[in-house]
Parts: C-alpha cells; sequence; structure tokens
C-alpha cells in the first residue's frame, strides 16, 4: 500500500511538471476521497492547491473532510472566497464543526463570512454543546416525514431533501419536532399501496438519545444495535440531529487512542504520531515519567530500610527484578482486562466484590503455578547449574513464597484501582501498567524482606 501510494505521488508529481492537467484529473476521479486526502496530505502546499482544484466539486468537498488539519488550513489559506464559499456549501454541518474545531481563531473567523446564514446558526448551536457529548457530534441534517403524508407524498419529500442530507436510509417520523418513530426506505419500496400513511408502516419502538449523553456511550449503542444512525432529543424530547455510524467510529477510534496512551504512561494527544514532532512527543510524555521517577523513591526507600538483611543474605538481591517484574506484569493483566470491561459497559462499581473474588481465584492458580516453577527453575539452574551454594532450600522458599503473595496483591490492585477511579470519576485507563507497576513494585519488596525475615533471620 505505502508503495502504491509512493508510485502515485511520483505519478501525479511528474505529470505537474509536464504539465498534463487532463490525465492528472482523469487519475484523482477515479480515487476514493480517502485515498486522495492521503496523497495530498504528502505534497507541498502549492501542488496540493493545484491538484485539489482540479477535483469535481463534490469530491472536492469529501477529500476537504478526509484531510488533517494542517493540509486543510494551507488550502483554505490558498482559497479564495469563492472557492472557500463552494466547499463550505458542499460540507455536512457536523464536518463543518469538526473544521472550526481544528482551526485557529482568524481562520474560524474566514471560515464563518463564507457560511450562510442557516449553516452558521446550526453550526453555532453544535459548537455549544460540552465536549465529548452526544450533541457536539450529531448533524442537524436528517430526513423528517410527518405521520399522515402517504408513501407517495414521502418519497417526493425525500427526493426533493435528500441532497442535503447526510443518510437517508433511516427518516424520522415527527410532529412538532417530537420524534413518533423511524421508517426505512426499504419499508417504503415494499409498500404496494402508495397511498398507505406513514403512521400504519412505522416503527414505534425507537430507541434514542439525549444530546448530553456521552459520546463514547452513544459510540457503543450503534455498535451495539447495528444501527447506521441514532436520532438526538433536547431536553424537552424534541428532535434535534442525528448520529450517524461513521461518527460514531470516529469516537471510538479516539477514545482508543487516548485509553492506550494513558495506559502506556503519556498524556491524549490531539495529533497522531506522524503529526508529532520530537516536541510534542516530550510535552506529552515527560510529565508522567517524572511522575513515575519520582514514585520510585519508595522502592529505593524500601530497599534501604532492608540493606542490612540484603547484606546477610546477599543471593536475595538477585531475585529482586523477578519479583517485581512478575508483579507488575500480573498487575497490568488484570488492570487491562478490567479497564477493557469497564470501557465496553460490561463492569460497574457495584461489581467490585464479585471481580476482587475472580481475580483472588485466578490470582491462587497463577501464583501456585508460577511458584512451584520458580522453585524448580531456582533448584535446578541457580544451585546445580551455576553453583551457587547460597541459594538453599529455605531461599527458595522464600522467593516462591513471595511469588504466590505478589501475584495475589498484584491482580487484586490491578482490578481494583481503575474500578475505583471510574468511581471517582477518573478515566481508569490512567490506572493501568506504570502506575500499577509502581505500586506494585513497593509493595513486592515489602513482602520480599517481610518473608524473608521471618524464615531466614
Amino acid at each position: 500500500m505505502a508503495d502504491h501510494k509512493a508510485t502515485i505521488e511520483s505519478m501525479l508529481t511528474a505529470l505537474i511538471e509536464g504539465r498534463k492537467f487532463r490525465s492528472i484529473k482523469d487519475i484523482v476521479v477515479t480515487m476514493t476521497p480517502q485515498d486522495i486526502a492521503a496523497i495530498l496530505e504528502e505534497l507541498d502546499e502549492e501542488t496540493l492547491t493545484l491538484i485539489f482544484r482540479l477535483l469535481p466539486k463534490d469530491m472536492a468537498a469529501e477529500t476537504f473532510v478526509e484531510m488533517e488539519p494542517e493540509a486543510q488550513q494551507a488550502l483554505i489559506k490558498s482559497f479564495s472566497d469563492d472557492e472557500l464559499r463552494e466547499v463550505m456549501e458542499e460540507l455536512y454541518v457536523d464536518d463543518a464543526v469538526d473544521l472550526i474545531e481544528e482551526m485557529p481563531a482568524n481562520v474560524v473567523k474566514r471560515i464563518l463570512a463564507q457560511t450562510d446564514h442557516n449553516m452558521r446558526r446550526s453550526i453555532n448551536e453544535l459548537l455549544q454543546y460540552p465536549e465529548n457529548s452526544a450533541g457536539s457530534i450529531m448533524t442537524t441534517e436528517y430526513v423528517s416525514l410527518r405521520p399522515n403524508m402517504t408513501v407517495s407524498e414521502a418519497f417526493m419529500r425525500i427526493r426533493r431533501t435528500a441532497v442535503n442530507k447526510e443518510t437517508i436510509y433511516t427518516c424520522y417520523v415527527t410532529e412538532d419536532r417530537k420524534l413518533l418513530g423511524i421508517v426505512t426506505l426499504k419499508d417504503l419500496l415494499l409498500v404496494s399501496d402508495d397511498d398507505t400513511l406513514i403512521r400504519d408502516i412505522m416503527d414505534e419502538n425507537v430507541i434514542a438519545v439525549h444530546t448530553l449523553a456521552a459520546s463514547e456511550d452513544v459510540a457503543r449503542d450503534l455498535a451495539k444495535y447495528d444501527f447506521l444512525a441514532l436520532p438526538v432529543l433536547d431536553k424537552d424530547d424534541r428532535m434535534v440531529g442525528i448520529i450517524t455510524f461513521d461518527d460514531a467510529i470516529d469516537v471510538l477510534e479516539e477514545e482508543a487512542t487516548e485509553d492506550m496512551e494513558l495506559m502506556g504512561g503519556m498524556s491524549p494527544s490531539d495529533k497522531t504520531y506522524s503529526r508529532s514532532g520530537p516536541l510534542d512527543l516530550f510535552k506529552h510524555r515527560i510529565p508522567w515519567l517524572l511522575l513515575l521517577m519520582v514514585s520510585a523513591t519508595f522502592t529505593g526507600i524500601i530497599i534501604t530500610r532492608f540493606e542490612n538483611a540484603l547484606a546477610a543474605q546477599v543471593v536475595l538481591t538477585a531475585f529482586i527484578p523477578m519479583l517485581m517484574d512478575t508483579g507488575g506484569n500480573s498487575g497490568s493483566q488484570s488492570s487491562v482486562t478490567v479497564i477493557r470491561a469497564l470501557s465496553l459497559g460490561e463492569l460497574e462499581f457495584s461489581d467490585l466484590p464479585s471481580v476482587i473474588w475472580k481475580e483472588i481465584r485466578t490470582a491462587v492458580l497463577c501464583g501456585v503455578t508460577l511458584s512451584a516453577d520458580c522453585f524448580v527453575k531456582i533448584m535446578l539452574v541457580d544451585r546445580m547449574l551455576l553453583g551457587n551454594a547460597g541459594v538453599t532450600i529455605p531461599v527458595a522458599a522464600t522467593v516462591c513464597v513471595t511469588m504466590a503473595a505478589t501475584v495475589l496483591i498484584a491482580k487484586i490492585i490491578g482490578c481494583a484501582l481503575p474500578m475505583c477511579a471510574r468511581r471517582l470519576g477518573f478515566d481508569p485507563a490512567v490506572m493501568a501498567s506504570p502506575f500499577i507497576t509502581t505500586i506494585v513494585d513497593a509493595l513486592s519488596l515489602l513482602v520480599f524482606f517481610g518473608v524473608a525475615s521471618t524464615l531466614l533471620f
């Protein structure tokens, strides 16, 4: 795919140098807007603008929506007022809102100046909704039918208004903006009598969401019910828009990216990796690295506190990394599993006791297995093969008991912290690998030295 993209870029560049504009147009019109956008973003501003102007009007708008903000800003800068107005006229309202949210103030001012009154009013309405709410990602462009319409009248309305709607497969039956039901094009096409009233064929069991619902929850509902769109109601239960599946996919992708960044010990970024420079990556990574570095001080304090015990049994030092790594890995497994279940709506805070009980049983099975294998490994490898006379059965027992206890503690902490974070209103992903590992490292050392003090001293 990358080679194919590079080949097309080289071909377009050669055609531009030869001023073969008709050939360029013949090539790009056979491509999808997504592929065109990906290629144009790699070109310099002058070439980008030149090729964009060769696109048909409707394809140009679709391509513009798929571009990254930097490329969009470069194009807007090169547009005349008439060109900008033409692009804005082809955009759906939700796409226009997304564009405005990404642009600097001076560009936003110019964009709004080139939009008509109705579009500007719709944009302002959507911008008033809180970020990450259903209202902020919905579009106000949908097909509305009246219950007393006939099927033939409904088709006439769809033909008249469909060109400006984002989706027409699902039509919404409303009266005084109150949502009464839905009817699909399939329902309309299969009706044998064109005089049949819409109220007689509409589905009154409609699943809808409210404007202040979390966008992530709405996206999950769309996936759960396999809908192409969900109607959005305001606080007075009046229909104000719809959320389409493509917007839901964008939400899920953003949420998944944010969770992965948090779980990796980074602050979420609005930029993709390819758009982020070293300074951007530094800003998002260094706060967590500093926090985790300082928190690791507790590990050093614990080791210092028990340095006399380590001096008496130096062999114990060799097993510290293994115990800390095993504990961190065990905690990470539980935390990632629980965080995923929370994000899918499978778990609530009320499930905490049952989750802990399940993790305890899992920890016992894992702990016993790891301890048994660890004992065999210590006696065969460390004592016999490496000839370490300091590795005795009591030492092996100390390490194995610590191993089992560490796995148990790590899994309890790994499952409990994300659920507690959700209860307190924080993103559970914050309580992922780096944070869990730091806590478990300290606890595993305390357990290790406590068991060693009991069995060896």
